[in-house]
């Protein structure tokens, strides 16, 4: 799994590269919450994801919850 992240003002782009899964949310999770501070637009990028487990789709859901007290969040080119 790596994340390729891309921060333009307010607005921060992450991409999954590979697989999250249970062995890296928490890790995700952690990197994200030090980078989200005074986010309006956190957009997530699947283009490059390959599996997404029960606790991938958590921390989606962990994310929406922290950005809709401070702005939106975006999910984009989901694979089947």
């Amino acid at each position: 799994m790596k994340l390729e992240k891309s921060a333009e003002g307010t607005e921060l782009t992450v991409a999954f590269v590979g697989d999250v899964d249970s062995m890296n949310a928490d890790g995700i999770r952690e990197s994200l919450l030090k980078e989200i501070e005074g986010v309006t637009d956190l957009t997530f990028d699947m283009k490059e994801l390959e599996y997404i487990s029960s606790a991938g789709l958590h921390l989606l859901l962990q994310m929406r919850n922290l950005m809709k007290d401070q702005g939106n969040m975006t999910i984009i080119n989901i694979n089947e």
